[in-house]
């Protein structure tokens, strides 16, 4: 089987570490209950998988026919000089190698459509339901993990499962059909010819374990080079701003010699193991020739029957490898599996409750009552909240960092269920509205907005698919960023880059602004939006923020004093209570922790 060469162990590579455990007992999902799932998706395809099996049964026939054909050819044609027999017997073999590449040819292709449509599947599948799961799935996963079970734990099951049980089934048929034949044929020369195989037993598993540990082994190590690698490519500003380098280089060669060390044992054991299996085999054959030779001697066999044995024999020993080692291939399977299920079998923490109802419009009064609320239940980040925000005011959130600010507006889009208390739009409970329905009420402008690779003008039209290029310039203009945008060469059709990297911070600031504003959600989350931005850049989008701020209910977690000073109203939270409520100039008034804080953050400005 193709899987068992050493090249093989990157297929079987993921973005984590593995354990030096045996895989099979860090798993919780019994082999039986993840084969018949994997089974599922093959049987989506039963006609093409029934198609499949049966030119693998065919293939396995044609390929036990020709040595029984020489055979006859030899003792029947051949010995009697009988032309027209050995004719018709060679006309029949190259019929068979015909038939055989025919149907070898129908097993491969349908094995690999299947292979590919069951890729496909799982990742189609796999991917969708990462969509709809909870914040607090991602907060626990490690996105290179996640990118790995779509990418290559999918492609292994693949590779592993489909062709290895399409092989399972023509290798039992192979041998058993060499078993049956060679009994027919001579009874005493397959007593001969199956001496060896304690000898070949005692081989495998000498191998058996080494090879799982070294195979193992280049998994880890694939794990460790694939982690450099994202680390280097994601923190590559970061690696130049100090010139850490050669730091980096130096790091990534001594995980890629690992690698390379891990992948060069492994090769050197199935290096060792195939010619030592071939030795075997030789010895066998050397035994079926001495002992077929001498009853030729003897008058008790024929010359036909001998070369047949001799070929059967050379054909008996790779099936039976490949059963041997078929266990532990099939575990790499079943723990990319185990990963792949583990996933979709995660349900979401945050679900449409069977009431929920869609809501296309709202005044936008939004109240927290008694809301508390902890990432780990046991360990409060927000405790007995009540907030009120009147339909279209503006809420300013400050605090010092750790405070809650962000968890507020997570809370308000439902992102995480809350422990105590309640949430409600317009005097209904968020947990009634759909939540489909309940972000699309909501517009959010992040700190460090998130860019799509694209052109801006899909950037800025993802809040509103349907837009005109009109509205989008429009928002564009409002925004401040219509001006830049045009001098492009490219203007609107400008690739951004990944996550925007060809713009500045400023700019992919005020493309996110552009997005928002075009969304017109009557709902607006400002998280922090100016904090990356220079103040010769808050400065152009002051306007902006009046515009996005205008006739809508807004929070905005405040760090520039800009949207402090005019917002409706602000609350002021330290270790998840809010310690001071009230307007800008009441707030300075008391000297209390909002006065520290613009002393020490906004006295400059």
């Amino acid at each position: 089987m193709a899987s068992h060469h050493p090249g093989h162990g990157h297929r079987h590579r993921h973005a984590f570490d593995l354990d030096v455990k045996d895989e099979k007992h860090m798993r919780k999902i019994p082999d039986r209950v993840l084969v018949r799932r994997l089974f599922g998706y093959l049987l989506r395809y039963k006609r093409r998988f029934a198609v499949t099996v049966v030119a693998v049964v065919l293939v396995s026939i044609m390929g036990l026919l020709p040595p029984y054909l020489l055979q006859v050819a030899i003792d029947y044609h051949i010995v009697n000089g009988d032309f027209a027999g050995l004719t018709l017997i060679a006309t029949i073999l190259i019929s068979v190698y015909l038939f055989n590449w025919g149907f070898d040819y129908l097993r491969t292709y349908q094995m690999s459509w299947m292979g590919e449509n069951m890729v496909n599947d799982l990742r189609k599948q796999l991917f969708s339901h990462l969509q709809e799961l909870s914040f607090s799935f991602y907060d626990q996963s490690e996105s290179g993990e996640m990118i790995s079970w779509i990418t290559n734990d999918t492609d292994t099951l693949s590779q592993i499962f489909v062709q290895g049980v399409l092989t399972l089934i023509s290798d039992v048929l192979t041998l058993g059909g060499i078993v049956a034949i060679m009994l027919l044929l001579s009874v005493p020369m397959t007593i001969a010819a199956f001496s060896v195989i304690p000898l070949l037993i005692l081989l495998i598993f000498i191998f058996q374990s080494r090879l799982r540990k070294a195979y193992r082994a280049t998994r880890r190590k694939i794990a460790v080079v694939t982690s450099r690698l994202e680390q280097s490519i994601s923190g590559i500003k970061e690696i130049q701003s100090f010139t850490r380098e050669q730091d980096a280089i130096r790091d990534f060669k001594q995980a890629n010699v690992e690698n390379l060390q891990a992948n060069v044992q492994a090769g050197k054991l199935f290096a060792l193991l195939m010619p030592a299996v071939q030795m075997v085999g030789a010895i066998g054959t050397c035994i079926v020739l001495w002992f077929g030779g001498v009853s030729i001697i003897g008058g008790s066999i024929t010359l036909g029957i001998v070369i047949a044995f001799l070929l059967y024999v050379s054909k008996f020993f790779h099936p039976l490898v490949d059963l041997a080692t078929f266990y532990n291939t099939v575990q790499s399977a079943m723990s990319a599996a185990e990963r792949i299920f583990g996933a979709l079998d995660t349900t979401p923490e945050i679900t449409d409750a069977k009431a929920a109802v869609e809501i296309s419009r709202v005044k936008g009064e939004i109240v927290f009552a008694h809301v508390t609320f902890g990432y780990d239940p046991d360990s409060p980040v927000l405790e007995d909240v009540n907030i009120h925000i009147e339909p279209g005011k503006t809420l300013a959130i400050v605090g010092p960092t750790g405070a809650g600010k962000s968890t507020i507006v997570k809370l308000l889009s439902r992102f995480y269920e809350i422990q105590k208390g309640a949430i409600t739009i317009d005097d209904r409970n968020v947990r009634k509205i759909a939540l489909n329905s309940l972000h699309k009420l909501i517009g959010v402008v992040l700190q460090e907005p998130f860019l799509f690779s694209g052109t801006i003008l899909e950037n800025i039209k993802y809040g509103k698919l349907d837009a005109t290029e009109d509205e989008v310039e429009q928002v564009a203009k409002i925004v401040g960023i219509h001006k830049f945008i045009s001098g492009l060469p490219q203007g609107y059709s400008t690739d951004v880059g990944e996550r925007g990297s060809r713009l500045s911070v400023g700019q992919r600031q005020l493309v996110s602004f552009a997005r928002a504003l075009l969304s017109n959600p009557p709902i607006l989350i400002l998280d922090e939006a100016t904090a990356s931005v220079d103040p010769y850049t808050e400065l152009k989008i002051k306007k902006a923020l009046a515009m996005l701020l205008k006739n809508r209910t807004s929070l905005v977690i405040a760090h520039r004093l800009s949207t402090v000073r005019n917002a409706d109203n602000i609350i002021v939270l330290n270790k998840g209570r809010i310690v001071e409520e009230g307007s800008h100039s009441r707030l300075m008034k008391n000297k209390g922790m909002y006065h520290r804080l613009y002393k020490k953050q906004f006295k400059d400005i």
